[in-house]
């Protein structure tokens, strides 16, 4: 398996953490219109599986760059559980961000 630079992971992590984020958003969103405004299922059909693969995307990128960054299991096992609370993979990455844990010295230490 090709090695990724720490900075390359720290931006994917970041981007796709973003971007689960966003589609957790968007999912929510469709959901109200769903249920409460339109009753139309057509914001769940569309960010139903966009969030479906953005969550997917996440746990694997989460699981490369705990590898790539030596993460705890615990800080580790932290990422993974922000990707089940609405918006909490904003805060890990803001977290893990302030703290260190996406610095390439992090990797080399």
């Amino acid at each position: 398996m090709a090695a990724v630079s720490p900075s390359t992971a720290a931006f994917v992590f970041r981007v796709v953490a973003i971007a689960e984020a966003c589609s957790w958003a968007g999912l929510l969103i469709g959901m109200f219109f769903k249920y409460v405004v339109v009753f139309d299922e057509i914001g769940v059909t569309v960010f139903g599986p966009i969030h479906g693969a953005l969550f997917v995307a996440y746990v694997v990128v989460t699981l490369l760059v705990a590898r790539t960054f030596r993460w705890s299991a615990g800080t580790t096992l932290l990422a993974l559980v922000a990707s089940i609370p609405p918006l909490a993979t904003l805060w890990f990455e803001r977290r893990a961000r302030h703290r260190g844990m996406l610095a390439e010295r992090a990797a080399a230490a």
